[in-house]
């Protein structure tokens, strides 16, 4: 029987899109998040941290700035080939792993964890989103700390658009996004046009999940402590919310 393949396990995907999703503004952005997870998570120089599909190790390059050890674990190796460029350039050292979270598992207990840019709900059912978050928790040493950064059922509702057009990347993108079931995803169709005309599309969903609903889930997988702000400057999660931090605790 043939395997089944989720959307984001194709490398030729990340190939495409990736310049598109991780533009210059997201890059820019990296070292203020990574200084503030370092002050959230309360790190000092040679703490342990693990990235959580790190992709191109935006965060994970920056963390390793800040003085952390820092290993990043992503299941597409041209972003992780990206990752070890970015720190060797920097002058910092990574650890990379070419791993699928859901099967992910480590000797080595960290200090703090990071998934940052709204990369959680994309599997194919909650039982698998769920089960990253508990091997995130048995990868951390007691008391230590996880922040994740996704959106949300409220903030999706908040700042939903039907869709939009910009240039990227020597690229034309167009949008278009859809709601799913009653607010339970939301669809994304992203269509790239290179200069001579060339289309290509994907359509992917992220599974949207209430605050309550997600702090809640990480209470029953192995997190002691769960917080939930408004961003990472620790803000309430309320109706000016921009997007959703978690930080929790083993």
């Amino acid at each position: 029987m043939k395997k089944h393949t989720e959307w984001f396990e194709n490398e030729n995907f990340w190939l495409n899109y990736g310049p598109i999703m991780f533009d210059s503004q997201h890059w820019a952005e990296a070292r203020g998040i990574a200084q503030r997870c370092t002050d959230i998570a309360k790190l000092g120089r040679g703490d342990s941290v693990l990235d959580v599909c790190c992709g191109p190790g935006r965060i994970s390059v920056e963390l390793a700035l800040c003085g952390m050890e820092v290993t990043g674990v992503d299941i597409t190796q041209p972003f992780l080939d990206a990752a070890a460029e970015t720190a060797e350039d920097e002058n910092v050292s990574l650890n990379l792993i070419n791993a699928d979270m859901r099967k992910f598992s480590s000797r080595k207990k960290f200090d703090a964890a990071v998934n940052i840019y709204n990369s959680f709900g994309y599997c194919d059912s909650v039982s698998d989103d769920t089960l990253i978050l508990k091997k995130v928790a048995a990868a951390l040493k007691k008391g230590g700390t996880f922040i994740l950064e996704c959106i949300s059922r409220e903030t999706a509702v908040k700042y939903f658009t039907e869709g939009e057009w910009f240039e990227r990347a020597g690229k034309t993108v167009l949008t278009e996004f859809k709601v799913t079931g009653a607010w339970e995803g939301l669809s994304s169709k992203w269509i790239l046009i290179d200069s001579d005309g060339k289309r290509m599309e994907h359509v992917f969903i992220q599974r949207l999940y209430s605050a309550a609903e997600l702090r809640d889930t990480m209470l029953h997988c192995g997190f002691s402590e769960v917080a939930v702000y408004g961003g990472f400057d620790l803000s309430a999660y309320d109706q000016n919310a921009k997007t959703m931090v978690i930080v929790a605790k083993k």
